[in-house]
């Protein structure tokens, strides 16, 4: 089977669409995230949809082979916020490690049944398990209070702890990728680099690659804690990613331009997964499979990335119709980058 880094060279490949827009459409109730369990578990669990890792796997794994059958060659665990320091809202931090291997559990069972339906994928290569680290409820860069600037909620060593726990269950449990997503603050990426790679280091095993994915919060181009693109690039290029890129926050329409402008300067692979557009009134997306594919369709037909997909408000449609797109189209040649 070919390894990702010489499928990245020959074609486009498709990463999944939104965890969380899946679930919605489940209409799930406090009874469906309690389980047998937890039901009588002191505070309200809805909404913690990581846990239903352990709760739901079943719906968890119809979702992963929902984006599977779409087209998806790379699907995310189901972790964005489990780690300890998220999980500790609902008093679950003592169950980060547990969730995460469920999760990834979950991910191979649907690779599984994919694989079983349809065996010829088999030597094409994938499909991956990426296991998502998101980037945490708390924030290194910024401080909580609007009266206090120099005040954090948190330091350091204790994101840099959580994300190792994470990363550790992720890696053992058996993902193929690593994935700092939606990253806001390069801080909290940076702990989570550290611990990624105090990991295998301390393991003595060769790293697993490494996607990072950051977020442009504005027009501005911009990430919410400051910095322009192209020094959130900077700052992590050193740990030497598969690739970087751009997830959430904007519709394919208005993420354009700092595509371009990655694909211009990164000199690792591209990667790039927007919204379904920008969201109504009421919080929901609007933006139809066949609109979303259509603008990433143009940035591949120009050159400017090697991973596509969608985040949120994206589904298995939306996938379907982007993976129809890039199908026939070539993959952004990999910068040789002078090192002199």
């Amino acid at each position: 089977m070919k390894d990702i880094h010489t499928l990245l060279k020959e074609r486009i490949l498709v990463i999944d669409g939104a965890m969380g827009t899946m679930i919605q459409r489940y209409k799930l109730n406090e009874a469906d995230y309690r389980g047998q369990r937890f039901a009588d578990w002191p505070s309200d669990l809805k909404g913690n949809n990581d846990l239903l890792c352990l709760t739901r796997p079943d719906i968890i794994t119809d979702i992963h082979l929902e984006y599977l059958e779409a087209g998806a060659d790379i699907i995310e665990t189901n972790t964005f916020n489990a780690q300890k320091i998220s999980l500790a809202d609902y008093n679950m931090s003592h169950l980060a490690a547990e969730i995460n291997t469920a999760a990834v559990d979950c991910a191979r069972k649907a690779v599984n049944r994919f694989l079983e339906k349809h065996p010829e994928k088999l030597l094409t290569g994938g499909p991956f398990v990426a296991g998502a680290i998101g980037p945490m409820n708390k924030t290194l860069s910024l401080s909580p209070d609007v009266n206090n600037p120099g005040f954090r909620s948190t330091h350091f060593d204790e994101v840099a702890e959580a994300y190792y726990e994470q990363v550790k269950a992720l890696a053992e449990a058996g993902a193929d990728l690593l994935l700092i997503e939606t990253i806001f603050d390069t801080l909290n990426a940076k702990a989570a680099i550290f611990a990624i790679k105090k990991y295998f280091r301390d393991h003595g095993i060769p790293e697993l690659p490494l996607m990072i994915s950051g977020t442009i919060t504005d027009a501005s181009g911009r990430t919410l804690s400051g910095q322009t693109l192209e020094a959130f690039y900077t700052s992590v290029e050193h740990a030497n990613p598969l690739s970087i890129g751009l997830n959430c926050a904007l519709g394919a329409n208005q993420m354009r331009s700092h595509i371009e402008e990655l694909s211009q300067i990164a000199s690792c692979f591209t990667s790039a997964y927007p919204n379904a557009g920008l969201p109504n009134a009421m919080g929901e997306y609007d933006e139809e499979p066949a609109e979303t594919a259509h603008f990433i369709e143009e940035w591949a037909e120009n050159g400017f990335v090697n991973i596509v997909g969608g985040c949120c408000g994206t589904t298995p449609d939306h996938i379907r119709h982007i993976a129809e797109k890039v199908s026939k189209l070539q993959p952004r040649p990999q910068p040789i980058v002078d090192k002199a």
